[in-house]
């Protein structure tokens, strides 16, 4: 069975400023931080039209920028230097493809199209991120990955091969695709995809996921999807909640996934999240998800909460809901179609905070001195189990260590107030991470960073101050190897951002 979509179109559309289609397409980035004015936009419809806009625009001199779903939080793309931007958001297919006996997904398929396919035609899934709303396209690259991922690993795991267009030393643009095959001449750029973040390599006009022989147990090509999706809910009131009863609280949530997250370990059949709001924008939430098949795991999830609920002094009421898969998975984002301004920071842990680290996030939180802003929170979000199975270097995801990702951020609308808010959570996370130098750096007992997480100012000197490269803080040991990637194949660096692998000696 092969699901292919015809080429609406039978060469490659370019849009100027003076389209009346320019606005919708340029406005697509999801943080109003970067307004986005490209000469040009770029519209492919196969691969072969890929390949000639990017022929194009290197010829003409020009600097490019690739998007598939728009959720990139940085500049990386609605950045003022970028001349044209190849938008992928019509290049969505999602089917089976029977040379290479995978399951084949175009980049502007968004991950709740390409669960939705997978799950009705063959009661498969990649696991992948919890939005359902961003794009396979920059997603995949830089590890990918989700609720499912203790159970599964990560996007990449199961990612058999990409094809990509390139562009050699002389400017010529050409499509390659590249598998994990140990004798295929291209393996090295298969490799790069699978965790050296987006738009550093080429333009992938298509990704081909198999798992592993042996990975998918049961003679599917991918993991089995569940049937339902429980979830459990759990809310604390910052009333009840005084410093004491908050460190022990995110501690005993921090040391449970110190216990339970080595590959196999039955407690990674739950995908936990503790929300941590600043006070009066929210309540503390705790959410674990597992298989609703399995009653092991919600003896597991019934066991953690009741552990948090000791750690702060109460017992709290639980609400808990089962879904079918698909209406669990497609659940919208919280800020789904709201264009804000924001920022972000994260970082992955190997352990759990020390009492005094989860102390000063807590006066953070709640110090309304200075900040009032609700739109601000802290997550700690499952990491570990299937996901550390894998070497550090099988894939350019590095990060196979980390029983957590600590991940902060802050919304708000009003330019005005850009230092107010990019000041607040700069100087958090600086508190969070001072041991270190203000960053998580892997040599000090943290985990680095998430590439999809893009944060730019790991790479401005004057707000890393730390001594710690940006790129160590993303790629960890496997940078140098990454960059012999991109001298091979994009040694002119067509293909660039704040964050992108560099060619050797650049």
């Amino acid at each position: 069975m092969t699901r292919t979509a015809p080429a609406p179109w039978p060469e490659p559309v370019t849009i100027d400023k003076a389209d009346p289609r320019y606005p919708d397409l340029a406005g697509r980035g999801i943080n109003a931080r970067f307004p986005a004015a490209p000469a040009a936009i770029g519209l492919p419809a196969t691969p072969r039209h890929v390949a000639e806009l990017v022929q194009d625009a290197v010829g003409a001199g020009r600097r490019l920028a690739v998007r598939s779903g728009g959720h990139c939080f940085e500049s990386l793309v609605d950045h003022p230097e970028v001349d044209v931007v190849i938008d992928l958001s019509e290049m969505k297919a999602v089917g089976y493809d029977p040379e290479h006996r995978a399951f084949a997904v175009e980049p502007g398929a968004s991950l709740g199209a390409m669960y939705r396919t997978l799950f009705l035609g063959w009661g498969v899934a990649v696991p992948a991120g919890r939005c359902p709303e961003i794009g396979v396209g920059g997603h995949v690259p830089g590890g990918g990955g989700g609720a499912l991922s203790r159970r599964h690993g990560l996007s990449v795991d199961h990612l058999y091969g990409v094809q990509v267009v390139v562009a050699d030393g002389s400017g010529r643009a050409r499509l390659v695709t590249a598998t994990r095959e140990p004798g295929d001449p291209n393996r090295d750029l298969w490799w790069a995809h699978t965790g050296g973040g987006a738009g550093a390599f080429g333009v992938v006009t298509r990704y081909l996921f198999r798992s592993p022989d042996g990975a998918a147990g049961d003679g599917r090509l991918l993991p089995a999807a569940p049937a339902a999706v429980t979830k459990k809910t759990v809310r604390w009131s910052w009333d009840d909640l005084d410093e004491s009863r908050f460190v022990a609280l995110v501690r005993a949530f921090g040391l449970w996934h110190e216990r339970n997250s080595a590959p196999g370990d039955p407690g990674a059949q739950l995908d936990n999240s503790l929300t941590l709001p600043r006070a009066g924008g929210g309540e503390v939430t705790l959410e674990t998800a597992y298989d609703a098949g399995r009653p092991d795991a919600a003896e597991l999830a019934d066991a953690l909460i009741a552990d948090l609920g000791r750690a702060a002094g109460s017992s709290p009421e639980v609400a808990a809901e089962t879904r079918p898969f698909l209406a669990a998975v497609l659940v919208p984002d919280e800020f789904a179609g709201v264009k804000g301004r924001f920022k972000s920071k994260a970082a992955f842990l190997r352990s759990c905070w020390p009492e005094d680290v989860v102390a000063r996030l807590y006066r953070r939180l709640t110090d309304g001195t200075g900040y009032r802003n609700p739109a601000a929170a802290f997550y700690l979000l499952s990491h570990g189990g299937a996901i550390n199975a894998v070497g550090r270097e099988e894939t350019a995801m590095a990060h196979r260590d980390a029983v957590l990702k600590a991940y902060g951020s802050v919304f708000w609308w009003d330019p005005r107030e850009d230092e107010t808010h990019l000041g607040w959570i700069r100087d958090t996370y600086h508190e969070l991470f001072a041991d270190a130098g203000g960053v998580p750096d892997p040599d000090r007992g943290y985990g680095g960073a998430f590439v999809n997480y893009a944060d730019a100012d790991f790479a401005d000197p004057e707000l890393n101050r730390s001594g710690v490269p940006w790129h160590r803080l993303y790629f960890r040991g496997n940078y140098a190897r990454l960059q012999e990637v991109k001298g091979r194949w994009d040694p002119g660096e067509v293909f660039r951002h704040a964050l992108s692998v560099r060619p050797p000696g650049a």
